[in-house]
């Protein structure tokens, strides 16, 4: 099924609901949306600092603690 048409039989379904499960359909829509840019946003900003090199000194920094100085063990 193409976009178009997945548009339309979505279209189709949305005309045949209650004006309130629109509206929770829409809310939904929203919150989808909301979630995609969030999460676009996280990935570039990710990107970002891998090709920026600002946390390189990290990978060379040396391990103060080991898993003998846990006191206790979960």
């Amino acid at each position: 099924m193409s976009k178009r048409e997945l548009l339309d039989k979505t279209a189709f379904l949305l005309e045949r609901l209650p004006m309130e499960q629109l509206v929770e359909v829409a809310d939904f829509a929203d919150f989808l949306l909301k979630k995609q840019e969030s999460e676009s946003l996280r990935r570039g900003v990710n990107q970002l600092n891998r090709e920026s090199g600002s946390f390189n000194f990290l990978e060379e920094e040396e391990e103060l603690y080991s898993i003998t100085d846990l006191k206790v063990r979960y």
